[in-house]
């Protein structure tokens, strides 16, 4: 599949032409939830079998886990050298998803599977700290208080997704 091909479809338009890219107009309403990890040693087979129960039990829209890997040209780029550290050492990141269309009933279910699938990778990715992706937003990983943020409070996700740049942010 093509990158372009994979836009369309992730974006669920699964059956149609790449030029729907260009509709600027939203075509539907979803809600989604969006975990991340970073993988630095490879994770055993019996890890994503196990996976296999929950997704079979699932009963929303959509959710999947998407594997990015790493390594190569980005394993020789420090986390130092660009505000994006998730390079060195991970061999790959991944994504979880979760959503409903607008239609939205029991979604905190669809969260607490999500949370759960989360929780079951605990062993197996990144450690001190557990590292996410900044740009999927993880409200679980901690928030801002309104005029009230101070350093302590913003570490607890600053360094998840930042790791050492956390400090030069």
């Amino acid at each position: 599949m093509s990158w372009i091909r994979s836009v369309v479809y992730f974006a669920q338009f699964t059956k149609e032409p790449t030029e729907i890219l260009l509709d600027r107009t939203a075509s539907m309403k979803s809600y989604f939830k969006v975990k991340s990890d970073y993988v630095k040693e490879q994770i055993p087979e019996f890890v994503f079998k196990g996976m296999g129960p929950m997704f079979d039990e699932y009963e929303g829209r959509f959710a999947y886990m998407n594997l990015v890997p790493y390594g190569a040209r980005m394993d020789e780029i420090l986390e130092t050298e660009t505000p994006f550290p998730h390079r060195a050492g991970n061999i790959y990141s991944i994504m979880y998803a979760t959503g409903q269309d607008e239609e939205i009933t029991h979604f905190e279910k669809y969260i607490n599977w999500m949370r759960r699938l989360h929780r079951y990778m605990t062993s197996f990715v990144s450690k001190s700290p557990r590292e996410a992706y900044v740009n999927y937003r993880d409200l679980d990983i901690g928030v801002n208080d309104k005029d009230k943020t101070n350093y302590e409070q913003s570490s607890i996700w600053g360094f998840k997704y930042y790791k050492k740049n956390f400090e030069n942010w």
